[in-house]
């Protein structure tokens, strides 16, 4: 910076030091144009702010905005022409849509719907974009580029004017130690810039209906995109009814639970947690055993209806000689009739998926106790039931108190 410079610059700060700190008064400017250069002040921050609020209001998650400038940005140090447009929730509303539709299936009513309501969706979403570009060509860039040539512009001869007061203020005060002409000439400086000045603020006011035209291309295309958006929305209104009306055409289908399949519990210590299952038929008294059989589990979930005497066994049992049959505790034998007092003749074998409590009385015909068959006791000496032809039901030498896996113990149902 050359010396002139230097001083020019020394007799600005002196001057405002002067009028801040010393309060003494700078040349006045007139009322007309204060009042312009406070309306250029507020139509500045109306731009700036309607600028943001738009932008907040076409793409209103500030995270995926600031995500699209920065892949803009990259787009453009790479030097690609198309950039990636901003996620419209539309858009991702109906993709959701779309892809629980297809999981559903078509058989599916609400699955179809949700297909219709994404395909919807993905049309507003469209619309939006839309939207967007026509608001950004004819309301941001032009309201920006006003913001960034015009105001900008204004801005600087205000700054200049105002340096140039402080200059003139400052040699004013130094009449006669500055010379006249220096004098002069920063006078026709202040007054030049106050002109200049002066002159773009009154351009800006005067043409403010450029503004007004611009903030009418706004209207109009938000008004587009809400026509567009309710005819999407009636066609898609009107295919739910439609679909709604078909469905409830249509005769309901009943629900026919399917036949349970067995399976047996198992004994808590072959189980391992699991749930073993093994299909055998049903043993009746004109099978016959050999000597090595053991009787087969017919799996169930709950204890077989008893129209019949039975009891049940409480321990396992290996079958040994010839005319004994083999059981496994919780098996349950149906007793058709009483031989004598230690003796019966049984009708069938089956399983129960969980024995009953120890010593529990069965039922018979009725619910009613079968008084002849009082309850076998270890104490019984022989065989407790046999089979027709000649099968026993056998029981291990041994006393015991009570009921245990080492003794007989049949309980009478």
């Amino acid at each position: 910076m050359s010396v002139a410079g230097l001083k020019k610059q020394f007799y600005k700060a002196s001057q405002l030091v002067s009028e801040k700190v010393g309060g003494a008064e700078g040349t006045k400017l007139d009322d007309d144009f204060k009042e312009m250069e406070k309306k250029v002040d507020v139509t500045s921050k109306a731009v700036v702010e309607v600028l943001a609020r738009t932008i907040e209001y076409l793409q209103p998650n500030p995270a995926s905005r600031a995500k699209l400038t920065m892949l803009n940005t990259v787009s453009k140090i790479r030097g690609q022409v198309k950039s990636p447009g901003y996620p419209q929730s539309e858009g991702l509303l109906g993709e959701c849509m779309i892809r629980h539709g297809k999981e559903l299936g078509s058989e599916s009513n609400f699955g179809d719907a949700l297909l219709d309501a994404g395909e919807s969706m993905k049309c507003l979403a469209e619309v939006k974009d839309s939207l967007d570009i026509e608001v950004k060509q004819n309301f941001i860039d032009p309201l920006q580029n006003l913001c960034d040539k015009d105001l900008k512009e204004i801005q600087h001869h205000l700054k200049k004017l105002e340096g140039r007061r402080l200059d003139f203020d400052y040699k004013k005060k130094r009449q006669g130690k500055i010379p006249d002409e220096e004098l002069r000439q920063a006078l026709e400086k202040f007054e030049e810039s106050k002109e200049v000045a002066e002159t773009s603020m009154h351009n800006l006011l005067e043409t403010d209906i450029e503004q007004v035209s611009q903030l009418s291309a706004l209207v109009d295309a938000q008004l587009d995109y809400h026509r567009q958006a309710v005819q999407i929305l009636d066609e898609l209104a009107n295919k739910l009814k439609r679909r709604m009306r078909e469905a409830s055409a249509r005769p309901r289908r009943e629900y026919k639970p399917k036949a349970r399949e067995p399976f047996d519990l198992g004994e808590p210590e072959q189980s391992n947690g699991g749930l073993p299952c093994a299909p055998t038929p049903s043993l009746t008294a004109s099978s016959s055993f050999r000597s090595s059989d053991k009787p087969i589990r017919t799996p169930s979930r709950s204890m077989p209806p008893l129209d019949q005497p039975s009891c049940k066994a409480l321990y396992d049992f290996e079958p040994e000689n010839d005319g004994e049959l083999g059981f496994h505790e919780g098996d349950v034998i149906t007793l058709t009739n009483q031989i004598d007092e230690n003796w019966s003749n049984t009708k069938a074998l089956m399983s129960v998926p969980r024995p009953l409590a120890a010593g529990a009385i069965l039922r018979g015909p009725q619910g009613l106790p079968w008084p002849e068959l009082a309850a076998i006791s270890p104490s019984t000496a022989s065989p407790a039931v046999s089979l027709d032809q000649g099968r026993q039901l056998p029981r291990p030498a041994g006393p015991g108190p009570g009921p245990s896996p080492l003794l007989p113990d049949l309980r009478l149902a």
